[in-house]
């Protein structure tokens, strides 16, 4: 089915006149056309490098390394765990902001982690969907139900975030127990969002000497007074 559709889309490129707006619209030369060919891959390496940074579905984070809403929830989760231990109270427990600290309402009403993870709460991670209930995080699972696979998890997870050196984003802490290290999914969305910004430029320069060349003020250099015109031929 897929072939069918290549062939037939295909086929009508070639037989088939593009309409009168697009004629006058595009530049229509071997150099257009290689513009357009790098601005199509500088949209393939950018969406590439969201669907790397963000997807841990399609790249698990036990192949990646994990996201950075995971390891900001690995963090909160790793607390959470701590101080509960500790004797923290962690579904009333307020922060400085007068939020909770351990727990808090997402905008829809879901039970999240607070703190400045909060912006990802709707993270989704195979970890963490065990102690989900009905309604986001379930205390009680959170109370009775954590598992010691969870929190190795989100330990190496939290000390593993894909941040490079930047400190503090998301609320993920880069200081003594962090591991200094580029994990795969940062080379990855990295490697990516370069790539296509560097053809995002060659897409600008190329049609930019295009629609010069069809405006007919591309001329090129003056050889009329290349020395080599004036040299004996080798022959």
């Amino acid at each position: 089915m897929v072939r069918f559709h290549l062939y037939t889309w295909w086929d009508l490129a070639i037989l088939t006149k593009p309409f009168a707006w697009a004629r006058r619209a595009f530049v229509w030369s071997g150099e257009a056309y290689l513009s357009y060919s790098l601005g199509a891959l500088s949209v393939f390496g950018f969406i590439a490098c969201c669907f790397v940074w963000f997807n841990n579905t399609a790249y698990p984070s036990e192949f990646y390394g994990p996201t950075g809403p995971e390891a900001s929830q690995a963090q909160a989760f790793t607390f959470l765990v701590r101080d509960q231990r500790l004797g923290a109270n962690v579904g009333s427990a307020q922060g400085p902001t007068g939020l909770g600290k351990y727990l808090m309402r997402s905008p829809t009403g879901e039970v999240i982690f607070g703190g400045e993870t909060m912006r990802f709460w709707d993270l989704r991670a195979p970890w963490l969907e065990p102690l989900r209930g009905p309604n986001g995080l379930d205390l009680s699972r959170l109370k009775k139900d954590i598992q010691p696979w969870q929190e190795r998890r989100s330990a190496e997870y939290m000390t593993h975030a894909p941040l490079g050196s930047l400190n503090s984003v998301g609320g993920v802490a880069t200081e003594i127990n962090a591991v200094n290290y580029v994990s795969p999914r940062s080379w990855l969305a990295t490697s990516h969002f370069v790539l296509g910004f560097f053809f995002f430029v060659g897409h600008l320069w190329h049609a930019g000497r295009a629609r010069a060349a069809a405006a007919g003020f591309e001329k090129g250099i003056d050889r009329d007074l290349e020395p080599v015109l004036f040299m004996t031929p080798l022959n």
